[in-house]
């Protein structure tokens, strides 16, 4: 198999499949694994007191410096912060559609996030489409920059095979989604775009948990070396998610039974 077509089939870009690191320190990665780590577990706080907590641990830092780190990360405190809600120049914010919303079924809401994935030598960032009434993964890609080109990537892959396109797709305010590029890719399809309020975790709340999991169950354990790994851990991982994984929050059922067959597994499915 041609290595575009491995790059394909595992959600990375021909960039990730060479990957082998990037400019920053050993230490640097470290603080930033543990940084990641205590961001899922602490995620209201901010650089201050992550760098706090850092120090307690035996690191030596400063904040100018955690503040470099979680920015390399992409990683935020989630609450709201005095004009943090206003756009970027030149980018419009669109309101957040989903509040009162009676999601009642598949394709019904889309939601989309990235979020930071450390390897052994260096990083990655990982963005999914993850269908809100059934949990079901749309799609996944995984990338080396922070660009809004795997996200329009993932979502072009969660309309593959004819599926239906969703009324509304929901993500943050990040620079990605609130790109040109990707805001086309989605409204040209004749989906709305729904983004959450800036720092409100809340308003994507299903795919903050997806992270958690990922990371604690898969990520942290496996410690991958390098793009091409990560790509064939993580296709693996989110196969057993969506087919073999029974969730809580759809009584039980498996996310990819509940998205293919809604009226026999979903009717207690819960979006609250």
């Amino acid at each position: 198999m041609s290595i575009r077509s491995q790059c394909q089939l595992l959600g990375i870009s021909r960039s990730g499949y060479y990957y082998e690191g990037n400019i920053e320190t050993k230490e640097n990665l470290e603080i930033m694994r543990r940084l990641d780590k205590l961001h899922l577990k602490y995620p209201v706080y901010g650089s201050r007191k992550l760098g706090k907590l850092l120090e307690r641990e035996g690191w030596v830092v400063n904040r100018k410096r955690v503040m470099r780190l979680l920015q390399v990360m992409g990683v935020e405190a989630v609450y709201q912060k005095p004009r943090m809600s206003e756009p970027l120049k030149g980018h419009r914010i669109y309101p957040y559609l989903l509040k009162s919303l009676d999601i009642s079924g598949p394709d019904q809401v889309w939601c989309s996030d990235i979020t930071y994935i450390p390897l052994q030598q260096g990083f990655m960032y990982l963005v999914a489409v993850m269908d809100w009434w059934s949990r079901y993964v749309l799609a996944w890609e995984v990338s080396n920059t922070m660009d809004s080109d795997f996200c329009v990537r993932a979502w072009e892959r969660a309309l593959g095979n004819g599926r239906r396109v969703p009324d509304i797709s929901n993500t943050d305010q990040g620079a990605q989604f609130t790109s040109e590029a990707y805001i086309e890719a989605v409204e040209s399809t004749g989906a709305q775009v729904s983004m959450d309020g800036r720092g409100r975790w809340i308003d994507n709340r299903f795919i903050e948990r997806l992270w958690r999991s990922v990371k604690y169950e898969d990520v942290y354990i496996h410690d991958y070396l390098d793009g091409l790994e990560l790509g064939r851990g993580l296709s693996k991982w989110f196969r057993d998610y969506n087919d073999h994984r029974p969730h809580e929050s759809l009584d039980f059922e498996c996310p990819g039974d509940v998205y293919r067959d809604p009226q026999a597994h979903g009717a207690r499915a819960k979006t609250r």
